[in-house]
């Protein structure tokens, strides 16, 4: 398969890595958008949000639940963010389910 989270999760391509278990990979963002960026990616390739499925819930669940932990580790005790871009027009730049955490400063709406 020819997806850059695929490879970054199997270690082909190098990753700030910051948490791993069985359903999920989180590493730090290469262009960060606030002082603490990472992302967390489903292991499962599934290409978009478009694409997940009742059996999925339990997944997406525990990728909240990593958020809250890993920001507890890096002191986003003021709040932090969690994206998820849905395909193109949603600001989507690679094919597979991922969600980007946000912190260390104060976040306006609208985003963009």
């Amino acid at each position: 398969m020819d997806c850059l989270f695929c490879k970054i999760i199997s270690g082909e391509i190098p990753s700030d890595k910051i948490y791993e278990d069985d359903l999920v990979y989180a590493f730090r963002d290469i262009d960060p958008q606030a002082p603490t960026h990472f992302l967390i990616v489903p292991k499962e390739h599934i290409a978009s949000a478009d694409e997940l499925e009742e059996r999925h819930k339990e997944l997406v669940g525990h990728v909240f639940l990593i958020a809250k932990k890993i920001c507890a580790e890096e002191g986003l005790t003021k709040g932090y963010r969690i994206v998820n871009n849905c395909k193109e027009d949603g600001g989507q730049s690679v094919d597979h389910l991922h969600f980007h955490v946000l912190g260390g400063r104060s976040l306006k709406w609208p985003p963009g």
